[in-house]
């Protein structure tokens, strides 16, 4: 049987595509100096090869209403990098260190009064109050049965003696339940670790001490603002 790809995931095809390429060739030196790989255009290929696999697996979540289909659009393509550097036999840890560098650079790539423009909305009361809805959909039994493979969160409301302005804990992961259901377990930390410079490129300062990855009962995010620099001109 044909795998196919859904139609929400086929529509953003070609900037996915685009957004994995640019991701190899941002890689290039590291994938010779660190993975000591030579021929990065095979490897390339192997990765685009790979992406078409991916694609078919990224679970629907609700598509444009759903603020996760967004991380699952972004973040998924890392699963193909990653099986294809395992394959290769690039340790672990090297292969998250160049996960991370490399979003990094492709983050930084974006001008930077675009990206904190894009923290300021993220940290927004708008925002916080589309969180804590979305939130609350999440853990109904309808919502979970509609999208099993959807992420189960709470809102988190500071404290008065907390330093950040709001949270999210997860407690059940769509990479998590991704990862389980096609063996790739031991690089799923390797994704959680793309998180801090996603929300640090923007602005944004997160804390987390556990994650469900590495065996916690829940993801603990906090967000605070980082100290804002005038955009460059």
């Amino acid at each position: 049987m044909t795998e196919i790809v859904h139609p929400f995931y086929e529509a953003h095809r070609s900037a996915m595509e685009a957004a994995m390429r640019d991701r190899i060739d941002l890689a290039g030196t590291m994938l010779r100096e660190r993975g000591h790989l030579s021929d990065t255009g095979g490897l390339s290929r192997e990765v685009m090869d790979e992406f078409e696999v991916v694609l078919t697996q990224m679970p629907y979540v609700g598509g444009a209403a759903s603020r996760m289909s967004d991380f699952f659009m972004r973040l998924t393509g890392f699963m193909a990098i990653s099986r294809v550097l395992r394959r290769h036999g690039v340790p672990v840890p090297v292969i998250g260190e160049i996960e991370r560098e490399t979003y990094k650079a492709q983050l930084l790539g974006v001008p930077e009064a675009e990206r904190l423009a894009a923290g300021r909305h993220f940290m927004s009361p708008e925002n916080q109050a589309l969180l804590r809805e979305q939130a609350a959909s999440s853990v109904t039994e309808s919502h979970q049965q509609q999208f099993p493979e959807d992420f189960v969160y709470d809102f988190v409301e500071p404290g008065p003696q907390d330093r950040f302005e709001f949270g999210i804990n997860y407690k059940a992961c769509g990479f998590c339940k991704l990862a389980a259901r096609h063996g790739d377990k031991d690089i799923l930390p390797n994704i959680c670790g793309l998180d801090f410079d996603a929300y640090a490129t923007r602005g944004i300062r997160l804390e987390r001490t556990q994650t469900l990855a590495g065996g916690a009962s829940h993801c603990d995010f906090r967000f605070s603002r980082l100290a804002e620099i005038e955009p460059s001109p």
